[in-house]
């Protein structure tokens, strides 16, 4: 009698598990890295996922509920990469804030973008870089303006060649 509940148990939880977001495989699988924001005297400490393949960039933060108040997705680039490119949120739940960072590693632009989730992705705004960009950092909207970070602060993580030392922090 036992045997005959547990089975539709087990097949209720086999099946939810299945259809849980592909989401967090996502996000298990990308490297993680600490990243500081240097503005005026403050340091700001996140922990990024790291964005570095055409199709992890692509992917970005879609399909995600959630992101943690200190995390962000760092997305980098080989190349510079031109001002007028830019970047979208088909398929992104959550509001983000962008930082585009120029080749010494400042904030070169912020924007903060809106959620689209309309099935077509040609119904989604694309925000544009404005300035020429090495990097782009996403995080939660409003965790630029709340933490007084703006255009000409230094952003840091392992593994850039430099830092932003030669100008004023």
């Amino acid at each position: 009698m036992l045997a005959k509940r547990a089975l539709p148990v087990a097949w209720l939880a086999t099946l939810l598990a299945w259809q849980l977001p592909a989401a967090a495989d996502e996000a298990a699988r990308l490297q993680r890295s600490p990243l500081e924001i240097h503005a005026g005297s403050e340091r700001h400490r996140l922990e990024v996922e790291l964005a570095r393949t055409s199709a992890e960039r692509q992917k970005g933060l879609m399909d995600r509920d959630r992101l943690a108040a200190d995390a962000g997705m760092l997305f980098l680039y080989e190349e510079q990469q031109p001002a007028a490119g830019g970047f979208w949120m088909y398929r992104t739940r959550i509001p983000l804030d962008i930082a585009f960072i120029d080749a010494s590693g400042r904030i070169a632009t912020l924007h903060t973008m809106q959620p689209c989730l309309s099935r077509n992705p040609y119904d989604c705004p694309v925000t544009i870089a404005g300035a020429t960009y090495h990097a782009a950092l996403e995080v939660n909207a409003g965790y630029f303006e709340e933490r007084g970070i703006e255009e000409g602060a230094c952003v840091t993580w392992p593994g850039r060649a430099e830092g932003c030392a030669s100008a004023t922090e």
